[in-house]
């Protein structure tokens, strides 16, 4: 007969403790050890080695086949899947409340008719799926919905129906009967996630699963659910903003540096095949502080709006404030074009915002950024049409980035006239009929070509 054993885990990082204490060894946290029963065999030892059916073989007998993969209507998922969902796999997608990851599952689900879908959710019941499903203009015959968080029949219901993909709305609502610990801790999401990663692997059947994340972003759980599955998705987005992403973190069928864009409508999610018009300005008028960057996100190109307020302080040290960008790499242009440019910026107050609600870390930001700050605190406008790409060193050179005729291309398709380069980038320039490349070496060019 089996008998229980209590141990202490840390709800953060799923390490175990002999005793409570708190603060974790492991990830230094504080309060977020907590008490858990397992099960254990009546003699307490561990169980004999069996012996595997399986034997290993050489690599090169191995016989390899190409997946076929599951091709969604959805665009945008696919390309961050790297071409659609592989049967067996277990996708992890994480995101804040509210932001639409149930929307986004249960649309794709819709789309893939007539393959038969079990969308599995232990947070709604049955008629709030239907009343959610009714604004979405898909139907798929079948879709099975199940209201349902106890694990073992969840199981019973994928062996009965081998489904062609399973939703699982969310993870952290699920609970193993054989565990005494509540839905959501580090051990009932551990052992959920490998059972369900089992049968997954057995029947090669697709799941998807839903995570939940921490008031800091990070999802929720023990750090070997990340590990345990096969891609993770961060599904972001600002709620002032009716654009949401999807980033790719992991995924051992594709690349990670691809992402989705979507616009939250009241009938679902709309892919944007377009990202520049979303993040370029919707007005016409010709104001100063503003350059457009040709910049990557993942192994797109998108074209954005960099503005850029001067103001001298009122009072106190002058504000260095970055919205969508970081905050250190600001202040050291702001440095460089202090001492290199002879700009007193010393006593001004610089807001700088990549409009649309978009984050970028792409080193390529930094010559448009400056170029918008140098336009805001001389109140020179710059010519229409025109886009800059560039990393600036802190010597004020404009050092060379990656996949400039990626950038290029997408400035001379949305008709930009010219585009900003390093000198050192080596592009023959007659190369480019419809678009002017103009290249500088230091920052103190683009104040002699742009501002005098």
């Amino acid at each position: 007969m089996a008998k229980n054993k209590t141990t202490f885990i840390c709800q953060n990082c799923g390490q175990s403790h002999e005793k409570w204490q708190g603060k974790c060894r492991s990830c230094g946290q504080w309060n977020t050890i907590q008490e858990e029963v397992v099960l254990l065999s009546a003699s307490g030892k561990v169980s004999p080695v069996l012996r595997s059916e399986k034997k290993p073989q050489k690599l090169s007998d191995i016989k390899t086949i190409e997946e076929q993969r599951i091709v969604t209507p959805d665009n945008e998922f696919n390309r961050v899947l790297g071409g659609g969902i592989v049967p067996g796999s277990v996708i992890l997608l994480g995101g804040e409340p509210g932001i639409g990851k149930s929307t986004l599952l249960i649309q794709i689900a819709l789309q893939l008719s007539p393959h038969l879908i079990l969308y599995v959710s232990g947070e709604e019941s049955e008629r709030q799926i239907k009343m959610r499903t009714d604004r979405i203009p898909y139907i798929n015959p079948n879709l099975y919905i199940l209201s349902e968080n106890i694990l073992e029949p969840i199981i019973n219901y994928i062996q009965e129906y081998s489904p062609d993909l399973v939703i699982i709305d969310s993870i952290q609502t699920l609970y193993n009967q054989q565990l005494d610990s509540a839905a959501g801790s580090v051990t009932q999401i551990r052992e959920c996630t490998m059972q369900l990663l089992k049968i997954a692997k057995e029947k090669d059947i697709p799941i998807c699963m839903i995570g939940h994340v921490t008031k800091d972003g990070s999802l929720a759980g023990p750090k070997v659910l990340e590990h345990t599955v096969d891609t993770v998705l961060n599904f972001e987005g600002d709620r002032h903003y009716s654009y949401r992403i999807v980033r790719t973190t992991k995924n051992r069928f594709g690349s990670t540096s691809e992402l989705g864009i979507y616009e939250m409508q009241q009938d679902g999610l709309r892919e944007v095949s377009n990202p520049s018009e979303i993040f370029l300005a919707q007005t016409d008028q010709h104001v100063s502080g503003v350059a457009v960057a040709a910049t990557l996100e993942g192994n797109r190109s998108l074209l954005v709006d960099c503005q850029a307020l001067v103001s001298e302080t009122a009072y106190g040290s002058p504000q260095r404030a970055p919205i969508g960008f970081d905050l250190r790499r600001l202040q050291m242009l702001i440095a460089v074009l202090e001492k290199k440019c002879n700009l007193r910026l010393g006593n001004q107050d610089v807001f700088v915002n990549i409009a649309g609600g978009i984050r970028l870390d792409d080193p390529g930001l930094d010559l448009a950024i400056a170029t918008s700050i140098i336009s805001a605190y001389l109140n020179i406008t710059l010519p229409e049409k025109i886009a800059f790409a560039g990393e600036i060193g802190l010597t004020g050179e404009i050092r060379i980035i990656s996949r400039v005729e990626q950038r290029i291309s997408e400035a001379q398709k949305l008709g930009f006239k010219a585009i900003v380069l390093s000198d050192n980038n080596k592009l023959s320039k007659n190369h480019y009929e419809n678009i002017e490349i103009i290249t500088v070496e230091h920052i103190r060019d683009i104040v002699a070509t742009f501002f005098r």
